[in-house]
């Protein structure tokens, strides 16, 4: 990958972590250790900030940091990670799990739809919804609740109704240019019929009311529905990354939304 590319990997890189916010983040010799209550691995994960960094001495302040705070280490791996990380954690028994794909395109398939209401501020009716519709864990409610209000940049909170029941939810965060994709999920019931592409579509076109030139979302390898979906929307896969863990505490079926803020 050339200069240039990890360049405009690392602005990808940026836009995720502002859009979904650690409550905590510590700099550590070119990487985050980023800690909210354990709650999403993105936001309780180790991260390369910028392509150059070494990991010498990484993983032992990494381990000695969350094992403080009660918390696993877990390495999300990007290509901004140096190629010795992925090695060393490898042979200290880190597991190898939840490779994702960063996909981006243009804003060709936006489309309003009178069904989809989008909102500038989560109410409290979205933030109920979508953890439902995500399954989020009752205890975990509030600490997500806290976290999707303290996104700072513009956003949108789109809920798609059907007959009065809110059936999907949406969250687009805008940031130099391009909107970003952090959750679009449907209820399970209603999951199949087309109402994903209902709401990517609407929240594209957002974005572009905002002044956005392109998207992007992040989408787990083995989601091959929701991969099929995006492509056909002109999503195209710009770079991987991957998580390693000790233990691998995080797994989950593939039966998960369609846009991940993970």
């Amino acid at each position: 990958m050339t200069l240039l590319d990890l360049a405009t990997v690392r602005a990808f890189e940026q836009r995720s972590f502002n859009a979904w916010p650690a409550r905590e983040t510590v700099f550590f010799n070119g990487w985050l250790f980023r800690m909210s209550g354990g709650y999403t691995k993105r936001a309780n994960s180790v991260n390369a900030a910028d392509a150059g960094a070494t990991f010498e001495g990484v993983r032992g302040a990494a381990e000695t940091f969350y094992a403080q705070h009660g918390l696993p280490t877990v390495f999300r791996l990007s290509p901004l990670a140096p190629p010795e990380a992925d090695r060393e954690l490898a042979d200290a028994g880190y597991a190898f799990f939840d490779p994702t794909q960063v996909a981006r395109a243009t804003l060709s398939a936006a489309a309003p739809h009178a069904s989809v209401n989008i909102s500038a501020a989560p109410s409290a009716d979205w933030l109920d919804g979508i953890a439902a519709a995500n399954g989020i864990a009752s205890t975990n409610h509030e600490l997500h609740h806290a976290m999707v209000r303290s996104i700072a940049l513009p956003s949108a909170f789109a809920t798609l109704q059907d007959h009065g029941e809110a059936i999907g939810f949406g969250l687009a965060v805008l940031e130099r240019g391009a909107v970003g994709f952090y959750d679009i999920v449907v209820a399970p019931h209603r999951r199949g019929q087309g109402h994903g592409r209902v709401l990517t579509c609407a929240l594209m076109q957002w974005g572009r009311t905002k002044g956005a030139e392109s998207a992007y979302l992040q989408v787990r390898e083995q989601n091959e529905i929701a991969r099929r979906l995006y492509a056909q929307l002109g999503f195209e896969e710009f770079y991987g990354y991957h998580y390693r863990v000790a233990d691998n505490l995080f797994a989950r079926p593939a039966s998960a939304p369609l846009a991940k803020k993970d």
